[in-house]
């Protein structure tokens, strides 16, 4: 597929709707399995699943948009930069983030402040920040340049 400088509304709404089913699942399951008085095991598991959970959202997150070009996207560190590169970091480099030079990498000016090197362990605030994030930047940088130019 070519890269896309555009999606539809349609699109973004779906992927929106469908990560945030998920979210409303995963919270949904922890109260039920971890109650008024959770018992330890409970707890620590529930944990350990939190972060192979939100470090696989993002790979979700990323594939509904897979195909952003990079004139559009920027070479900031924006959300959906921030996404890209931790995306391929969870694939291909064991889950830890690895920054190349394509990118004005600034931790600070990212939303999880990772640096190169860390070990990426999403929590779901974390990742109900960064979706928020990368949700707002690609209907700034996709959604909107497409009404203003009529590309659908």
């Amino acid at each position: 597929m070519l890269g896309r400088k555009n999606y539809t509304q349609d699109e973004f709404d779906q992927a929106k709707a469908a990560l945030s089913a998920q979210v409303a699942a995963y919270r949904k399951l922890v109260k039920a399995t971890t109650g008024d008085k959770p018992k330890k095991k409970v707890v620590q598991t529930v944990e350990t699943f939190e972060t192979l959970f939100f470090n696989n959202m993002v790979l979700v997150l990323d594939r509904y948009f897979v195909h952003r070009v990079r004139q559009v996207t920027g070479k900031d560190a924006n959300a959906l930069n921030e996404v890209e590169l931790l995306s391929e970091s969870l694939v291909n480099n064991h889950g830890v983030l690895r920054v190349g030079n394509a990118l004005k990498f600034i931790p600070e000016e990212t939303v999880l402040g990772l640096h190169p090197g860390d070990a990426i362990a999403l929590s779901r605030e974390d990742f109900e920040r960064l979706s928020a994030a990368f949700f707002a930047e690609l209907q700034r940088r996709f959604l909107d340049a497409a009404v203003v130019t009529g590309d659908h």
